[in-house]
């Protein structure tokens, strides 16, 4: 499947590394034109693109960039994307720590029904709730024992499952959050959000979400993290922290 990845940080980079290893042929794009992704390309065995170059005759699209980079994309930019292949969005928004203050998200609007509506187009949301290091070294082929689970939410049901295949290729389960509207349930700082949990635990994590109690913990995460985790916590550290401030009781 031909994949276009916009945005080169630890997500984007890790996915195109990854689905170049799955035998997907991967484009990559950042802001900074051909020349900012060649050196990521080379290392990962991609094509290094401009961003229109990521979606031209691409069958999905992955856009890993931060939300006020959403909206400073061209208009039209994915015109020409056909209607089911999936526009992946595994962005999240962190107001006060990256992103400035976005009013709709803030008075109630679901992330990524924003980006949909910057972008002008349906979006299917997913990658959004695992960390880069368990997206890089944790993902296990299908069927083995305590393979975990990625979250996936949209309208298209053709653009989900191509998106879910994609999830899958990873070496992770795939739960459906449900449409686009309901994956404010896997937000920053929800229960279902950077926990490693496999399918059966994502699923009860992701029906555990109340509405608007999340953002509170959000704003709250980098204290939280500063004050619980001393400098050279690893990755198991932060996933035990992150389960005990926003996991249901397992």
């Amino acid at each position: 499947m031909k994949i276009g990845i916009i945005g080169t940080g630890n997500i984007g980079s890790t996915l195109a590394r990854k689905l170049v290893a799955a035998g997907h042929e991967v484009r990559v794009a950042n802001s900074r034109g051909v020349e900012g992704v060649r050196a990521l390309a080379a290392d990962v065995g991609a094509e290094p693109v401009d961003i229109h170059g990521a979606v031209e005759g691409a069958d999905a699209v992955i856009l890993s960039i931060p939300l006020p980079a959403v909206a400073a994309l061209p208009k039209g930019l994915f015109g020409a994307l056909p209607k089911h292949a999936p526009l992946i969005d595994t962005g999240n928004y962190y107001p006060g720590m990256r992103d400035p203050n976005i009013a709709a998200i803030d008075e109630g609007m679901t992330e990524s029904v924003w980006v949909s509506g910057q972008l002008g187009r349906p979006v299917t949301k997913a990658f959004n709730n695992i960390l880069a290091h368990s997206l890089a070294a944790l993902g296990k082929p299908k069927g083995q024992p305590g393979r975990l689970a990625v979250a996936v939410a949209g309208d298209d049901a053709e653009a989900k499952a191509i998106a879910s295949g994609i999830v899958d290729d990873m070496g992770f389960d795939v739960v459906d959050a449900g449409s686009l509207e309901d994956s404010w349930r896997i937000q920053p700082s929800t229960p279902a959000y950077c926990c490693d949990f496999d399918a059966s635990e994502m699923q009860r994590a992701i029906a555990a979400a109340r509405k608007g109690e999340a953002p509170s913990k959000r704003d709250r995460m980098m204290s939280d993290y500063g004050s619980r985790l001393g400098p050279d916590a690893d990755h198991a550290a932060i996933v035990a922290l992150n389960r005990e401030l926003n996991a249901p009781s397992r």
